[in-house]
């Protein structure tokens, strides 16, 4: 048979497997269908359309009734937006110092959305009311940013777990004091899947005032979305969303694709599948001489540290990153569509490295 795509339809090498981030992977073949599916006929731009009004039915469904959607482009505009709603010009966010948006947003919190974050250094990734308490104080002080919300992350970039009980605990305590609770939840499909729990049990249920909702790591070309939960604690996202340059024209295309997630559960079993690929990782390493593995596997992130000059070796036939220089901890991350047999040719390949081939 003749190859008729043209030549710019493939340059890349599909056969090349990486374990570097969940937004390396391609995007679920669900999605690329419902994407073509969106593609016919005309719909009304700004959101007025079929797939956006299926998305707040599907929205209300995992997280109750009065449940409201926003799609976005990306996880960094959900988290800037969720938080700006929540607080006025004077606000202040306090978080984890391992929080996405305090390392990895190159200062759009604080640049485009205004607020001051109040970074809290944790042993595992997590806040706790007590932690919280290092920066919830000065209400009141013109002198100081006002501490009015919490943003936790759902699972942490640590790769660690809350428990709905943990959630609960931290919502009460910070709506006692006149705060609002933010959560990232780039990887809440996994922490769902890890918990097996609905949605709503560990977020609306658990007393979350809004969420940032991710798809891109779970399949999904592009798009993440602002959901709220409780409608009381927001302000001008309407707005907001315009003006932070998040509000798509042809707002159908990201719809359409959150549709197809949570429909019918594809959400839960492409996580559960990368959640369990993690979990071979970690059991294919475990017994290599010299590397330990050194946070609990609970989602789709492994991480570990190497033998010295191990880690660059095996990078030179799977890429993935430091995590932390100073210890030689590394992070993998498994995907939708890593296979078992990538799996164990990255742990043949760390065993080969290592030296214990």
């Amino acid at each position: 048979m003749t190859d008729t795509l043209p030549a710019t339809a493939r340059i890349h090498d599909p056969a090349v497997r990486g374990f570097a981030s969940d937004n390396y992977s391609g995007v679920h073949p669900e999605i690329l269908a419902a994407l073509a599916a969106a593609n016919e006929g005309h719909q009304v731009a700004y959101g007025d359309d079929d797939y956006t009004r299926r998305l707040q039915e599907l929205m209300q469904e995992h997280f109750g009734e009065g449940t409201r959607a926003y799609p976005v482009f990306n996880g960094t505009g959900a988290n800037v937006l969720g938080l700006q709603s929540l607080l006025p010009r004077w606000g202040a966010v306090i978080c984890a110092r391992t929080a996405h948006i305090n390392v990895d947003e190159n200062g759009a919190p604080e640049r485009i959305g205004g607020m001051k974050l109040l970074a809290v250094a944790t042993p595992d990734g997590k806040l706790t009311p007590q932690l919280i308490d290092q920066e919830a104080w000065g209400w009141g002080d013109e002198h100081r940013a006002q501490p009015l919300a919490v943003s936790i992350t759902q699972t942490t970039e640590l790769g660690t777990l809350y428990t709905p009980e943990e959630i609960r605990a931290i919502a009460d305590h910070v709506h006692a004091r006149g705060m609002h609770l933010h959560m990232d939840g780039a990887r809440i499909a996994n922490a769902a899947a890890a918990l097996d729990l609905p949605l709503r049990a560990f977020t609306r249920d658990a007393g979350v005032d809004i969420l940032s909702f991710g798809g891109t790591k779970n399949g999904l070309m592009f798009g993440e979305c602002v959901v709220v939960l409780n409608p009381a604690a927001v302000t001008g996202l309407d707005y907001l969303r315009k003006m932070n340059m998040q509000l798509a024209s042809k707002m159908r295309f990201l719809s359409a694709q959150f549709v197809a997630l949570l429909e019918d559960g594809l959400w839960l079993r492409s996580a559960r599948h990368a959640n369990a690929m993690a979990a071979r990782l970690t059991a294919a390493v475990a017994g290599i001489p010299g590397v330990t593995v050194t946070q609990p596997t609970t989602a789709n992130a492994v991480f570990a540290i190497l033998p010295a000059g191990a880690a660059d070796r095996v990078r030179g036939y799977f890429r993935f990153y430091d995590w932390d220089q100073a210890t030689g901890e590394v992070r993998w991350m498994c995907s939708f569509d890593t296979t078992p047999e990538d799996v164990d040719a990255f742990a043949e390949a760390i065993r080969r490295e290592v030296g214990f081939a």
